[in-house]
């Protein structure tokens, strides 16, 4: 499965660099490749109510 960044634990940062961290603040992920599991009992989903904030759709 992909990553579920509509989750609200799902996270990103960038490094100083050009890379790009992505991490499940729960640490029910897969490391490598970074993919949530299929049908993760922790997914919820994220809400959005701060105007600046972009929320990811699914292609």
């Amino acid at each position: 499965m992909e990553v579920r960044r509509d989750c609200r634990h799902y996270s990103t940062r960038s490094t100083g660099g050009a890379d790009l961290v992505q991490r499940c603040r729960l640490g029910a992920n897969d490391d490598m490749p970074f993919a949530c599991p299929e049908h993760c009992l922790f997914f919820e989903h994220r809400s959005i109510t701060d105007a600046g904030w972009q929320r990811f759709e699914d292609d």
